[in-house]
C-alpha cells in the first residue's frame, strides 16, 4: 500500500520560513518524479514545484522561483520543500504527489499517487 505523509506545515508570518517532508512508503522512490502542489481556501489546487527520478531537473511554479526550493533524499524516501520568505498568498494546503518515472510535468493528471496534505498559514 502506497502512502505520502506530509508534514511540517504551520502558522508563520510573512516572511518567515518553513520547510515540509513528505514521505513515502509502499513505493520504490528513487523510480519517481515528486512534486509539490498546493490548494488555498476556494481556489483550484495549483502546481508549486517537482523534482525528477533522478533529481537532476527541479521545475517551480513562476510564483515560488527564487523562494523554494525541492529536494529529495532516496535514501529516506523523501522529498523536501524548502520555503523562504513566505507571504500570505502562499497560505493553502501542500500536497505531495508521485508519478512513476516522469518528467516533473505541472499537471496533476499524471501523478499516481497523492498525500492528505499539510496546511501552511501565512499571516501577514
Amino acid at each position: 500500500q502506497v502512502q505520502l505523509v506530509e508534514s511540517g506545515g504551520g502558522l508563520v508570518q510573512a516572511g518567515d520560513s518553513l520547510r515540509l517532508s513528505c514521505a513515502a512508503s509502499g513505493l520504490t522512490f528513487r523510480r519517481y518524479s515528486m512534486a509539490w502542489f498546493r490548494q488555498a481556501p476556494g481556489k483550484e489546487r495549483e502546481f508549486v514545484a517537482s523534482i525528477t527520478w533522478s533529481g537532476g531537473s527541479t521545475y517551480y511554479a513562476d510564483s515560488v522561483k527564487g523562494r523554494f526550493t525541492i529536494s529529495r533524499d532516496n535514501a529516506k524516501n523523501t522529498v523536501y520543500l524548502q520555503m523562504n520568505s513566505l507571504k500570505p498568498e502562499d497560505t493553502g494546503v501542500y500536497s505531495c504527489a508521485a508519478e512513476p518515472w516522469g518528467t516533473g510535468a505541472n499537471q496533476e493528471k499524471v501523478y499516481e499517487y497523492w498525500g492528505q496534505g499539510t496546511q501552511v498559514t501565512v499571516s501577514s
